[in-house]
C-alpha cells in the first residue's frame, strides 16, 4: 500500500526563534495517524528541527542540497552534512529552483543520486507552466522531466524516490488545479512509471499534489486515487492549517 504524505516546505520563512515556536506547536498538536509528516525548514534551523522532533513520528527534510560530497562551492550544503545532523529527505527539483536558479533536469539527476548514496529519501518535483497546458504539452513536459532526471535509475532505487507533482501556474498564486486534473496528471505520471519499469513500481510510489493546497480544498484533491498526499507551501507555516490538511485524508 502507498503511503499517504504530507510535507510542509516552508521555503524561506521562519528565523531560528520562529522556526522552534512553529516546531514545538506542531509537535504539541500533532496526532498520530497513518499519514507521514514532513517539514522542511531553511537550512539554519535544521538541526534545532531535528533535536525537538527526535522521536516523533515527524520528519525533517531539507528544501535542497549540491550533488559533490565536498569542495570549493561556496554556500552550498552537501548530503553527508544534511545526514549529520539528522536529515534523511530532501526535496529536489522544486520549480523555484529551476525557475530562479537555472536548475536543469541533468543537474537534478545528479543532486539525486548524491542523495540515494547517502540513503537520503527524494521528494522530486516536476510541473508544467501556464504556457504549456495552454498548448496541451503538459504531458509531454512533465514525462520529459521524470525521464531526464530520473529514468537512469534501477527499479531498485526507486524505494527511496516521492514523486510531487506541481503545477507551476498553481503555486503562490491562488489558482488550484481542480481535482479531476490533479488525478487526470498522476495518472499519467504512473502510467509513465508502468511503462518504463512495471506495474507493481508504479503501484508503489507515492504521488504527492503541490499548488495552493488548502484545508478547504485539500480533502477533495486527496480522495482521488492516485494523489498520495501533498507538498504544502504557505498553509504549512499555520500549525492549524496545516494539521488540518493532514487529516484531510
Amino acid at each position: 500500500m502507498r503511503k499517504q504524505i504530507v510535507a510542509g516546505n516552508w521555503k524561506m520563512n521562519k528565523d531560528y526563534v520562529d522556526s522552534e515556536i512553529l516546531v514545538s506547536k506542531l509537535l504539541e498538536t500533532h496526532q498520530h495517524s497513518a499519514v507521514d509528516v514532513i517539514i522542511a525548514p531553511p537550512f539554519t534551523n535544521l538541526l534545532a528541527a531535528c533535536h525537538t522532533l527526535k522521536g516523533s513520528s515527524i520528519a525533517v527534510a531539507a528544501q535542497n542540497m549540491h550533488f559533490a560530497e565536498s569542495g570549493a562551492y561556496t554556500g552550498e550544503i552537501s548530503a553527508s552534512m544534511l545526514k549529520s545532523v539528522g536529515v534523511n529527505t530532501v526535496i529536489l527539483g522544486h520549480s523555484e529552483r529551476r525557475a530562479y536558479f537555472n536548475e536543469t533536469d541533468e543537474l537534478l539527476a545528479k543532486k539525486v543520486d548524491a542523495a540515494l548514496a547517502n540513503d537520503i529519501r527524494v521528494i522530486f518535483c516536476f510541473g508544467e507552466e501556464l504556457r504549456d497546458r495552454k498548448v496541451g504539452k503538459e504531458n509531454e513536459v512533465v514525462a520529459s522531466q521524470i525521464k531526464n532526471a530520473l529514468f537512469h535509475l534501477p527499479e531498485s532505487s526507486w524505494n527511496q524516490i516521492v514523486l510531487a507533482y506541481e503545477p507551476v501556474w498553481a503555486i503562490g498564486t491562488g489558482e488550484t488545479a481542480t481535482p479531476e486534473q490533479a488525478q487526470d496528471m498522476h495518472a499519467f505520471i504512473r502510467k509513465t512509471l508502468e511503462d518504463q519499469y512495471s506495474t507493481t513500481l508504479a503501484d508503489s510510489i507515492s504521488i504527492l499534489y503541490g499548488g495552493s493546497v488548502k484545508p478547504a480544498n485539500a480533502k477533495e484533491i486527496f480522495s482521488k486515487p492516485d494523489v498520495d498526499g501533498g507538498l504544502i507551501g504557505g498553509a504549512a507555516l499555520d500549525v492549524d492549517m496545516f494539521n488540518a490538511i493532514v487529516h484531510s485524508f
